[in-house]
């Protein structure tokens, strides 16, 4: 097992980077140095996905995913047949973000619906796992993942911020759970408890950057590197030695997105 840290959900294209005087490669740098040897770039809409996919090209400690967010209602409208073509070249491990958020959308939302059963077919055509992001909508989310048989794609419940019993639906259909910075803050001591009830083989760790910072870094722009104060925290609630986190979740990252360490 390695004992580098994976962050496995990040938004490189969308870093505030002026203190790396705009340079990716400055971010990129911190988080070397910070131990973090495999990066996970999420697409959020289809317009971006291009640049995003070029900017990161030649980093081989950088994966990508390919989807339409939730909330995004500019721009393409994915398909099954899009999403598989996109899919299709080497740098991508997975597909998403997508899923349900109910907190920042209104009215009939059933077209959130009806793209999530477009990524999750596309998961199972392509055999690449399922990013899925929920909020506000945890029973829609599950229930929607049952009738479409997302255990066949598989995937990680990205930014968990849900309750336990959300938590155990998504592990018994063979989903891992991904834990953020959220993890850190002071009102979050029922996900907490989430973090330390997980199964040591399906817990995974990220960013999200640039949102969502950890503390003691909270309220400022996020950043790969900040991952280690994830691994930090949850160490420090499983009682657990930081390395055997981090070993743990890059095996476990390994595992459900087939990366092989390099």
């Amino acid at each position: 097992m390695s004992s580098y840290l994976v962050d496995s959900h990040c938004h490189l294209d969308r870093l505030e980077l002026s203190k790396y005087d705009g340079e990716l490669q400055g971010a990129i740098d911190s988080a070397t140095n910070n131990n973090v040897g495999h990066m996970l770039c999420v697409s959020i809409d289809l317009e971006a996905y291009p640049a995003m996919l070029e900017q990161v090209r030649d980093y081989p400690q950088i994966s990508v995913s390919v989807g339409v967010h939730p909330n995004e209602r500019e721009g393409e409208e994915p398909t099954v047949d899009r999403l598989v073509e996109l899919a299709q070249d080497d740098k991508v491990i997975a597909i998403g973000e997508t899923g349900l958020d109910y907190f920042r959308s209104e009215g009939d939302l059933e077209w959130q619906r009806e793209r999530f059963r477009v990524h999750i077919e596309a998961s199972k055509q392509t055999g690449k796992p399922l990013i899925i992001h929920t909020r506000d909508a945890r029973q829609d989310t599950i229930e929607l993942m049952r009738a479409e048989h997302a255990e066949q794609a598989g995937g990680v419940m990205h930014c968990f911020a849900e309750d336990w019993e959300t938590a155990k639906h998504a592990l018994d259909l063979g989903f891992y759970i991904s834990f953020s910075g959220i993890v850190t803050f002071k009102n979050a001591e029922s996900l907490r408890e989430v973090a330390v009830k997980v199964p040591q083989d399906r817990m995974l760790i990220e960013t999200d950057s640039p949102y969502l910072a950890p503390v003691p870094n909270r309220g400022k722009p996020n950043e790969p590197a900040y991952v280690l104060y994830v691994a930090e925290k949850i160490a420090e609630l499983r009682n657990m030695d930081f390395d055997e986190v981090a070993a743990i979740t890059t095996e476990n990252f390994n595992n459900l997105f087939k990366v092989k360490q390099h």
